[in-house]
């Protein structure tokens, strides 16, 4: 019997964990430049910095975690990969609304908390609409 570990699916998550922790370090580290050197209001560098990380975790994505199907067209993946990513878009940003301006919580910690739970998101219906 496979350990847990080695199961196939276990595999492909922490290499989806690979390449989402280092697209959300771009995230993250956008989102404060953009708001601390460049004074963006916190909503606009969230929508800017994720912007700019879903297109990194796209191209990692489909090169090191997610096989392509072949039943599917490249321009067709990408129009699925960016519905998936701009319905994430919406939950992260409705996360940090919630959490900036109604709880109070400190941009940068919201950050990490609306990352965490939109990687599930994205992690089953990516696996779900886009892998082999």
């Amino acid at each position: 019997m496979q350990s847990v570990l080695k199961r196939p699916s276990m595999q492909q998550f922490f290499k989806f964990a690979g390449v989402g922790i280092l697209s959300f370090l771009v995230d993250w580290l956008m989102l404060i430049v953009l708001v601390e050197t460049f004074h963006v209001d916190v909503l606009i560098g969230t929508t800017v910095s994720f912007l700019t990380s879903v297109a990194l975790n796209y191209v990692l994505s489909m090169r090191y975690v997610f096989e392509h199907r072949d039943d599917m067209s490249r321009k067709r993946e990408f129009t699925i990969f960016a519905i998936l990513s701009c319905i994430g878009l919406g939950l992260n940003d409705l996360y940090m609304f919630i959490g900036v301006t109604m709880l109070n919580i400190g941009y940068q910690a919201m950050k990490v908390i609306a990352t965490f739970c939109v990687t599930w998101y994205n992690f089953f219906t990516r696996k779900k609409f886009l892998a082999s």
